[in-house]
C-alpha cells in the first residue's frame, strides 16, 4: 500500500514538471516587458505604456504576422468598462486605437481574430 502511494506521488510530481516545462517551451517569458498569457497554444504579451496597449503575438516562439488580423481590447477598471479596437502595428503586434487606461488591478480581455479567421480570447490581470 505504501508503495502505491509513492508511485502516485511520483507520477503527480512528474506531471507537474512536464506541465511546467511545456509552459516554458511555449516561450511564455515576456520579450517586451509586458504580461504574457497563452490561449489556444498562442502566446500573447500585453505591454501597457503611455495610455496605449500593445499586444505581441507568437506561436511556439515564432512571430505571428498581424496583417489581416482584427481585434478588440476590453478594459475593466472597477465598475468602469472601456472597449477599444486593435489595429496591426508591426510584424507581430496589435496596438489599441484610442486611449487605454489599464491601472494596477484592472483586467483586460483581448479578442483577436487571426488571418485564418480563428478567434482567440485571452485575459490579463494588470499588476
Amino acid at each position: 500500500m505504501h508503495t502505491m502511494k509513492t508511485i502516485i506521488a511520483a507520477a503527480t510530481i512528474a506531471l507537474g514538471l512536464a506541465a511546467s516545462a511545456s509552459a516554458w517551451a511555449h516561450g511564455d517569458q515576456p520579450k517586451h516587458g509586458g504580461i504574457v498569457q497563452t490561449a489556444s497554444d498562442i502566446s500573447f504579451e500585453l505591454v501597457n505604456q503611455d495610455g496605449k496597449a500593445t499586444i505581441y503575438i507568437e506561436d511556439h516562439g515564432k512571430e505571428v504576422p498581424t496583417t489581416g488580423v482584427i481585434g478588440k481590447l476590453t478594459a475593466l477598471n472597477g465598475a468602469k468598462k472601456t472597449e477599444v479596437q486593435l489595429a496591426p502595428n508591426g510584424a507581430n503586434a496589435m496596438i489599441t486605437q484610442g486611449d487605454t487606461k489599464l491601472a494596477k488591478g484592472s483586467k483586460a480581455i483581448v479578442s483577436i481574430t487571426l488571418a485564418d479567421k480563428r478567434t482567440v480570447n485571452v485575459r490579463f490581470l494588470i499588476k
